[in-house]
């Protein structure tokens, strides 16, 4: 029988758990990890092969991580969202739930023919600008959809800010020590100025379809960092144009630097958050800042029209731990944010767990949490993209 993992514990699947493997998924073997399957007795043995696991395309969340044994010789594993895979009825399958249907993100429309041709023209347009420079990059080189946009010209397009941050995730995508494993992209090394933020901004806004310019990307720090040079760019984008949204990605945990870009008229935010117990996440953000300084800057925001999202990072066996939803119940009573994106949280399990509190409670799984939530929170909105908000 095909075994998944939830936290530490390997556990039997069900045909409740999987899916057909969707398209986009990719397949990964798990270097010095040996699958693990479970006899008609019920016993959980190794067998033979090394594990492999799905990487899943945007949309879909994981329930089960892959069931293996680890090699004392194992090294940490890179940045990915592993997902538990197993064979049923000679078809490959995967351990998620499709949760967010959005076409705009399906890979079939990135990474074309005449990318390269687009990024030459748009920087032949915005001649000099450091942050076209920047994304142009992070197009050709890391395949990043939301800096492609920017030269399609169309939906949400990423303006990168920050080289600083004010947190220290373990799983940081764009900064990881030497000793760790390579992040997946180059941070931004420069601070953008006010005109170069308002050009691009203007020239997205003004053309794209349902377009959205975003702060706080996988390639830059903590976007609030630089809040003034971000606050004056808004408002020389709104001064040209009031078409489009204007979001930022943030940890939130800076609350004079969100007041600062909430005043100067941004419209959403998306915080990114895996927990809303202190314990679990001072040890995952390693930041100078609390959850207090993340919820004051939630109040903020929703206080003053701002739409606010949550990027859950989200772990099967940790989020939907007993303690952990009865503390997001508390937190969306006292805070009614209008959106969940949950996300696969990108880490090697093992390396995850090593750091953050063990657990109090059981795992209620995956779908009892999503399913809790969206009962008791009528209004909240559970997805996996940031959402073209109209004002």
């Amino acid at each position: 029988m095909g075994m998944g993992r939830t936290g530490e514990e390997n556990v039997p699947l069900t045909p409740e758990d999987i899916i057909p493997l969707p398209g986009g998924a990719d397949l990964m073997l798990l270097p010095d990890r040996l699958a693990v399957g479970q006899t008609a007795e019920g016993e959980a043995l190794p067998i033979e092969g090394l594990a492999v696991a799905a990487i899943l395309p945007a949309g879909y969340t994981r329930l089960f991580l892959p069931a293996y044994v680890r090699e004392e010789k194992a090294e940490r594993l890179p940045l990915y969202g592993y997902t538990a895979v197993v064979v049923c009825r000679d078809k490959l399958c995967c351990a998620a739930v499709y949760t967010d249907e959005n076409d705009k993100w399906d890979p079939v429309h990135y990474n074309t023919r005449e990318l390269a041709k687009l990024v030459k023209r748009t920087k032949k347009e915005l001649k000099g600008n450091r942050i076209v420079e920047q994304v142009g990059g992070c197009s050709l080189n890391w395949h990043c959809c939301t800096a492609q946009n920017l030269f399609y010209r169309r939906w949400e397009c990423g303006i990168p800010t920050s080289p600083a941050c004010n947190a220290n995730c373990i799983g940081c995508i764009s900064l990881q020590p030497a000793e760790c494993c390579p992040s997946p992209q180059e941070r931004i090394h420069f601070r953008p100025t006010p005109e170069e933020i308002a050009e691009v901004g203007i020239y997205h806004l003004s053309v794209a379809p349902d377009a959205i310019i975003s702060f706080g990307q996988g390639c830059e720090g903590e976007p609030s960092l630089a809040a003034d040079r971000i606050a004056e760019g808004i408002k020389r984008i709104r001064a040209k144009t009031k078409r489009g949204q204007i979001n930022m990605n943030s940890n939130a945990g800076w609350t004079e630097g969100i007041k600062t870009i909430v005043d100067a008229g941004l419209d959403t935010i998306r915080v990114s958050i895996i927990s809303a117990r202190d314990e679990s996440y001072d040890a995952y953000y390693r930041a100078s800042y609390h959850l207090a300084d993340v919820r004051a800057s939630i109040r903020y925001a929703l206080d003053h029209g701002v739409y606010v999202s949550l990027n859950l990072l989200y772990f099967p066996g940790f989020n939907d731990r007993e303690e952990e939803l009865a503390a997001w119940q508390a937190f969306f009573r006292e805070l009614p944010v209008q959106m969940i994106q949950v996300r696969n949280l990108n880490i090697d399990p093992d390396a995850f767990l090593a750091v953050m509190p063990k657990a109090k409670g059981k795992a209620v799984g995956t779908k009892r949490f999503l399913k809790v939530l969206s009962d008791e929170f009528p209004q909240l909105v559970i997805g996996s993209f940031s959402h073209y908000v109209s004002h």
